[in-house]
């Protein structure tokens, strides 16, 4: 006769699936501390701006920026929607009322991305600040990594790409890699009220979906130095 090897104190419990307690949905699989999250195609990536109606509205009705559109000065986009959701608090900030979809050719955002600088100084991008400088004075573009956001705003602990466009690249993003504009204004109002309302589910649902984005080679951010 064999002998029994069953706990007496019972069958041991399967380990739960850590969920968020916000929404008793299964965790999300942890994220690097730096990733570019987009919605995106084989072809285009959509970011995210919010404007004056006075000139978001054209730019959406034309799917292109007006005359008006400054391409003279340093613009900043971002592909995460809670991230600009988070800038503009929903729509509702002055000046930034009406929020866009921008979606632009991959190949120009890519572009930008490979000819940006960090818009800080890293000791583990840069051999130095002098180098940063240098390479700062010199770049089209900007990357600055910021704290994604959840659907209260609250600060996440990994980080998403906020990219700021000056010179070449500003003209090249308004004139040439711009496909389509969008007004998603009614999006962030329904999202919100829902947040609001508690119903963070149905707010989840509405949201765009963000996949990790293959970032060029060179990304400031994500390479090092030597």
């Amino acid at each position: 006769m064999t002998t029994s090897s069953a706990n007496p104190a019972g069958p041991v419990p399967a380990p739960r699936t850590p969920v968020d307690t916000a929404t008793d949905a299964p965790a999300p699989p942890a994220e690097p501390h730096r990733r570019i999250r987009a919605l995106h195609t084989d072809t285009t990536v959509t970011v995210y701006q919010a404007y004056s109606p006075a000139l978001g509205l054209p730019a959406a009705r034309d799917g292109r920026f007006p005359a008006a559109w400054k391409r003279e000065r340093m613009t900043w986009i971002k592909p995460s929607f809670l991230w600009m959701m988070y800038r503009c608090g929903w729509g509702t900030k002055a000046d930034q009322e009406t929020v866009l979809a921008v979606e632009i050719a991959r190949d120009g955002f890519d572009w930008a991305l490979r000819h940006a600088s960090l818009s800080h100084y890293d000791p583990d991008e840069h051999a130095d600040r002098g180098a940063w400088q240098r390479e700062l004075k010199g770049a089209p573009a900007r990357v600055q990594w910021d704290p994604e956001r959840d659907l209260g705003l609250r600060a996440l602990p990994y980080r998403s790409l906020q990219l700021g466009l000056a010179g070449e690249a500003s003209r090249r993003y308004a004139d040439e890699w711009t496909v389509s504009i969008r007004d998603v204004t009614p999006l962030a109002r329904e999202a919100h009220a829902l947040v609001r309302a508690g119903e963070r589910a149905a707010a989840a649902a509405l949201l765009p979906e963000e996949r990790p984005y293959p970032a060029p080679e060179g990304t400031p951010g994500l390479r090092r130095v030597s």
